[in-house]
């Protein structure tokens, strides 16, 4: 089958991250081909985008890496990934594909990162977390890392205004279920189990707001990991509340693992959330921190502000698809790692700080 007017795929398009990222493949003038499971729900976006539409079943190998092969690049935002990206990744391999998706989920990052090897031998990008899941935290870690080399320890921080889409959701209960306690630390290299609100960080952001933030085992763990080769990262986020959040975090880790109950909860978040609306996505900000130290003390820190979580997503997406195809980078890399840390300020509304502003 050919496609003229396009070289790369869009999977998981229909789903509300995916038709913000065809908005904006379109503003930029790109011509992806629309692909999930959904015949219904692709015809219907191809309708109003104009674009070509593919339905493929990740569970169906052989059929879905002949359907890959015509394309130098697919762009996955179908999750929960940790059961859609291997298949895909699969795909591109076999057929000498870039792979980008908009992950937040640690074991994702950790089984893409397992597979760089392989990426370099088909000269393949394998890129998790090319969203707000995690390019702004990478860049920033990246930023502070690259001014104090020898750094041990990094800490980031996140405080994010918005209203969240199921598949946000879904990726949540992914890393909740998976950490015994509900977060997790980085620690001399490895991931260590944390109980969730145990560790705690007091950070002033970037509009003069100070607020407690949890540790969370947010992609930071891995990316920034491999980004920086720093061996110590705690990564913080404001919760809306923290009190009783151990016995919380602990007693939804244990119930996500009875059979069956994570599909319910996933049901569930269907059903209940659908996302930012217009007017929120218009307005929303988001304010990030980060800091690295060395053993003889020495520190540096600096901040970073961007739009609302799923428009940055898109802009930064449909960017990283941009820098992959003219750029060819081999293997399995993180955003910041493939393109620096000032990847982040080509993103309309991104700011970034050495020091607080005046207020």
């Amino acid at each position: 089958m050919l496609y003229p007017m396009s070289t790369w795929m869009l999977y998981g398009a229909y789903g509300f991250t995916g038709k913000l990222i065809v908005e904006e493949a379109l503003r930029r003038g790109h011509w992806p081909v629309l692909a999930g499971r959904n015949p219904a729900k692709l015809a219907e976006l191809a309708a109003t985008s104009g674009l070509e539409w593919i339905s493929i079943d990740l569970d169906e190998p052989d059929r879905l890496a002949r359907e890959v092969e015509p394309f130098d690049l697919v762009f996955h935002a179908a999750g929960p990934f940790v059961r859609t990206s291997e298949p895909m990744i699969a795909a591109c391999l076999a057929g000498g594909a870039h792979y980008l998706d908009i992950t937040g989920e640690l074991s994702v990052f950790e089984n893409t990162f397992r597979q760089g090897s392989a990426a370099k031998a088909a000269g393949v990008t394998l890129m998790s977390g090319v969203g707000y899941d995690i390019v702004p935290s990478d860049c920033l870690a990246r930023y502070v890392a690259d001014q104090l080399p020898g750094a041990t320890h990094l800490e980031t921080g996140l405080r994010a205004l918005a209203d969240v889409s199921s598949g946000t959701v879904k990726s949540g209960l992914v890393n909740l279920g998976d950490m015994p306690g509900g977060s997790a630390v980085r620690r001399d290299g490895r991931l260590v189990a944390r109980p969730l609100g145990r560790d705690t960080r007091t950070v002033r952001f970037s509009d003069g707001v100070e607020k407690t933030l949890v540790a969370f085992p947010w992609g930071d763990l891995v990316t920034a990991y491999h980004t920086t080769g720093i061996p110590n990262i705690t990564s913080y986020l404001a919760m809306p509340f923290r009190t009783g959040l151990p016995l919380l975090s602990r007693a939804a880790a244990l119930a996500l693992r009875l059979p069956g109950a994570r599909a319910l909860a996933e049901r569930a978040a269907t059903l209940a959330f659908s996302g930012p609306d217009e007017a929120a996505q218009q307005s929303g900000r988001t304010y990030l921190w980060a800091r690295v130290a060395d053993e003889q003390g020495h520190s540096v820190e600096a901040w970073l502000e961007t739009g609302e979580v799923y428009r940055f997503t898109a802009m930064a997406g449909v960017r990283a698809v941009e820098r992959v195809r003219a750029e060819n980078p081999r293997g399995a890399l993180t955003p910041a790692g493939a393109f620096g840390a000032d990847f982040a300020l080509d993103i309309d509304g991104v700011r970034r700080f050495d020091a607080l502003p005046a207020r």
